[in-house]
């Protein structure tokens, strides 16, 4: 096989959970293939680039091996060379405004004070 689907193939490669939801993000636009947006049934073959919006994050992908049948998730990485950025670090920071629960309406000085945290 020297080609398949860009659906298929982002299942396969579990991008995606689902196939249909590999399909739909393809149609939403999110999904592009050697820098031109793709439709779900869109070819690629081995050494297109991927670049997916995925996962929360932009993931740029190079094919390695075309499949069009999910498999494991150690064969899977072997299916394509990741070029993306490395991920973004957690957000550690606890939050600087507070409020306990339950303890009503903000109060003027409360609704400021969250407006000054906004603002920055």
């Amino acid at each position: 096989m020297d080609q398949t689907r860009i659906d298929k193939w982002l299942w396969a490669v579990r991008l995606f959970p689902t196939r249909t939801s590999a399909g739909d993000a393809c149609s939403g636009g999110r999904v592009r293939v050697n820098g031109v947006p793709s439709k779900p049934s869109t070819t690629v073959r081995i050494g297109d680039r991927v670049t997916a919006f995925a996962q929360g994050r932009d993931r740029i992908l190079e094919v390695a091996v075309i499949i069009d049948k999910r498999v494991g998730a150690s064969v899977a990485v072997e299916c394509f060379v990741d070029h993306s950025p490395p991920p973004p670090p957690p957000d550690d920071m606890s939050p600087m405004f507070v409020r306990a629960r339950g303890s009503g309406r903000p109060t003027k000085r409360d609704r400021r004070q969250l407006d000054r945290f906004r603002d920055r």
